[in-house]
């Protein structure tokens, strides 16, 4: 049987929304910053050669460049001052969080509580800075290496790292301040616009390919049957729980005694999300991001790494897996789901799992249920990400497009529609709550008074 939220979210309707002025005023926010974020794309770098750029890009869009384009929403195709996109800030985010489990004065941050949780936010911006500075400056030297440049020297150099790393802390604030006053995760936002934004032009060359002869009709027949499949998969996963059956006894306040209940702990099979595909895609495009500009005169370390780490290559997918199952299961104890705080929590609120002990013995069993899960979830994701890369790679289809793009917009859509709902579903508990509180007082005013 539907419950009660379940019920109300079934009746919500385009009057409810439009009653809804914080929600509305959010959107409007959101999607305002992200317009801004679309125009940055289109603003070039100082002294880049626009014609040479796109004749270089055009040639290498079926490779790592495709990969870095989807993540910067084609900046990095046109050379806009977004550029490097907001990977620097995730590679950021996954160095402190590594050094956060293993370092004991990151340890000891994390249990202060908001303050410490500051104090990281405040060492990954200046990781952030450190890393984009780094990419800036080897960038601007890969571009000139490449004739990329109309006149190249010291000044273009530093105009060119103040402009990327200035770009990519104004995309870092514009998704902190998504995140804080408008819908959904503002980071995860900004990688999904870039990726949409791209769907219309690589379907255009797509069907082109088709048109000339290029790409088989029974290809591009299964190329579309495979993303709607691989969508429908990706929805129903990401809607997959596992729900534990938690008991609550009969306890006594004061004078009254409220009878014991029970109800369920719900953990998805992938309690992630979608954070491990983009922290393995970052790990991916970090040592590959300059090599792709040298214009073969990179040297004998980078050239082996354009050879054996590109997209679709053996070794590219084995990491990739590895970094998939590794950042699902780090993401998912460190940040996720924490099976300690969790089994204390129901310690603290006398709830326990039937036939399991409060405290450690609850925290184990979690573990253990977390465990299993997760070697579903990390095949999952891992499967959603490498079967496009298998097949785009054997069927030489010649543009980028990946699973883990697939699952960004699939599961940043789901997050940011329940969002709406739990926004919609508040404002209405509020009007319910208002109403009932009306018709309380017009009740008092016309009851007869005594005398």
């Amino acid at each position: 049987m539907a419950s009660a939220a379940e019920q109300m979210a079934a009746n919500m309707s385009w009057g409810a929304f439009g009653k809804a002025t914080e929600l509305r005023q959010r959107i409007f926010f959101t999607i305002g910053l992200l317009i801004i974020y679309r125009l940055g794309t289109y603003i070039p770098i100082p002294g880049i050669d626009g014609t040479a750029l796109r004749e270089f890009m055009d040639q290498a869009q079926s490779g790592i460049a495709g990969v870095l384009g989807m993540f910067t929403g084609g900046a990095l195709s046109r050379m806009g001052v977004f550029a490097l996109g907001i990977m620097p800030y995730i590679s950021a985010s996954i160095i402190v969080q590594l050094l956060s489990s293993m370092w004991e004065p990151l340890k000891q941050l994390k249990k202060e509580g908001e303050q410490g949780r500051k104090k990281i936010n405040q060492y990954t911006r200046y990781g952030t800075v450190l890393l984009a500075t780094g990419q800036a400056f080897a960038l601007a030297n890969s571009l000139q290496a490449g004739d990329l440049v109309t006149n190249p020297g010291m000044f273009f150099i530093a105009a060119c790292v103040i402009t990327l790393v200035g770009g990519t802390m104004f995309l870092m604030w514009l998704g902190e301040q998504i995140t804080a006053r408008g819908i959904g995760n503002g980071i995860s936002l900004i990688i999904f616009v870039g990726i949409v934004a791209e769907i219309p032009a690589a379907l255009a060359q797509f069907l082109a390919s088709g048109r000339s002869g290029a790409i088989s009709p029974a290809v591009i027949i299964g190329v579309m049957v495979m993303i709607v499949a691989v969508i429908a998969f990706v929805v129903f996963m990401e809607r997959a729980l596992r729900k534990i059956h938690i008991q609550y006894p009969r306890r006594q306040v004061g004078m009254k005694v409220y009878d014991g209940g029970s109800s369920h702990l719900p953990i998805k099979v992938n309690p992630a999300g979608v954070i491990p595909a983009i922290f393995a895609s970052a790990l991916l495009l970090l040592p590959t991001t300059i090599s792709t500009f040298s214009s073969g005169q990179a040297g004998p370390v980078m050239s082996v790494i354009l050879a054996y780490f590109g997209p679709g290559q053996p070794l590219y997918l084995l990491f990739f897996t590895a970094m998939i199952v590794f950042f699902t299961f780090f993401y998912t104890r460190e940040v996720a789901f924490k099976t300690d705080e969790v089994a204390d929590n129901l310690k603290n609120q006398n709830g326990f799992v039937p036939g399991i002990r409060p405290g450690k013995k609850t925290a184990e069993y979690l573990d253990y249920v977390v465990v299993r899960l997760l070697v579903l979830g990390s095949g999952y994701l891992a499967a959603v990400c490498l079967l496009p890369e298998i097949l785009r790679s054997q069927l030489a289809i010649p543009f980028y497009f990946g699973g883990t793009s697939v699952l960004i917009v699939v599961s940043v859509t789901m997050d940011t529609i329940q969002q709406v709902q739990s926004h919609l579903l508040a404002h209405q508990y509020e009007g319910l709550i208002e109403k009932s509180q009306l018709r309380g007082k017009k009740r008092s005013k016309k009851a007869p008074s005594r005398r």
